[in-house]
């Protein structure tokens, strides 16, 4: 007896192991802290993670009846689903392991659940048309029908119904201030985009954020202070920049352009900066700001900051260390990452 053979007659049975799997993976994803934890979606305002629940639910229990028909339908129509979802991922340059995971397990199913079609003509189109196989569903329809029908019915179906961001905690906990990564750490960035000190530091904070918000364990809160006149306007646009950012990758891109022009001083009235941020692909939305500044000066008003560049990092409520200059900022972040490394051990 063959190994394909043996797939065939017991593949209710693995598709029921695999699909438990899917479960396992759905659990996981709701504990995961990484930046994957920014991807979220729904159907039809319906949580992305109970659709799956349910589905992977309807599965077993087709596959529990050896409904196979049924199964291979469904498992087409997964796939399609998967194909949308994982070009939402590239499109937002966040990729949650779980999710490709959950996507693996569906393109597993559907491989144990494969069988090649019969065709009387060996004509190219059908070849293709069928390549994935053809189903009936009784008592619903006789005539079998390529799984393809099945793929693309529910690709159409998750582009129409599915709404998804990789919003971080910015909308996330309903907040006006921007906020980026979750954990058990705060740090908060005092900056004006025209100190000459906070220009040099930047590309020196640069990989120390990429670092803290890949790998999670840290909350990072950007507030610009505006000491110079021009900071206002930049301030502004820097608010709108995270308004329309749904990663943590693209408002550091705004940041670093931002520090750019006003080093360079190319872009001092809003006309010039609006043109600038789209040459640089920077994109922002525009909105009321009126409830975001009286967030924005009980921060600074609570950690008492007066001059830039400033941090300040929330170990506990009780632990909470300002560094002030290049220099003591530069030892905080490394007493932080020091801080991370020993928690993961």
């Amino acid at each position: 007896m063959n190994i394909i053979k043996k797939i065939k007659d017991c593949r209710n049975a693995l598709t029921i192991v695999v699909a438990l799997a899917g479960m396992g993976i759905v659990a996981f994803y709701k504990i995961c802290d990484t930046e994957c934890s920014y991807l979220s979606g729904d159907i039809l305002g319906v949580d992305l993670v109970y659709i799956g629940v349910g589905y992977i639910l309807f599965l077993i229990l087709m596959a529990a009846f050896r409904q196979t028909a049924y199964v291979r339908a469904l498992l087409a129509a997964g796939i399609g689903v998967e194909v949308h979802l994982i070009a939402f991922q590239f499109q937002e340059e966040v990729f949650c392991p779980y999710c490709l995971a959950f996507a693996f397990i569906i393109f597993t199913a559907f491989i144990i659940n494969y069988e090649k079609p019969i065709l009387e003509e060996r004509a190219m189109w059908k070849r293709i048309i069928y390549g994935l196989g053809d189903v009936a569903l009784p008592p619903l329809m006789r005539t079998r029908l390529p799984l393809i029908f099945f793929l693309v019915l529910g690709y159409i179906f998750i582009v129409l119904t599915f709404s998804g961001s990789a919003t971080p905690a910015y909308g996330a906990e309903k907040s006006s201030v921007p906020s980026y990564g979750s954990g058990e750490y705060e740090l908060i960035i005092f900056t004006d985009y025209f100190c000459p000190p906070c220009q040099n530091l930047e590309s020196e904070l640069d990989p120390a954020l990429k670092e803290f918000l890949s790998h999670g364990g840290v909350k990072v809160i950007f507030v610009d202070l505006p000491i110079h006149q021009e900071t206002k306007l930049y301030a502004k646009y820097f608010l709108y920049s995270a308004k329309a950012a749904r990663n943590y990758k693209k408002i550091l891109h705004a940041r670093r352009i931002l520090f750019s022009l006003a080093k360079s001083r190319t872009a001092l009235n809003e006309d010039d900066l609006e043109k600038a941020l789209k040459e640089h692909k920077v994109s922002f939305t525009p909105y009321n700001l009126k409830p975001v500044y009286p967030l924005l000066n009980k921060i600074i008003a609570t950690h008492k900051v007066k001059s830039t560049p400033t941090c300040v990092i929330k170990y506990s409520d009780t632990d909470v260390r300002k560094y002030t200059g290049s220099f003591e900022i530069q030892n905080g972040l490394a007493m932080l990452r020091a801080s991370l490394a020993n928690a993961t051990r």
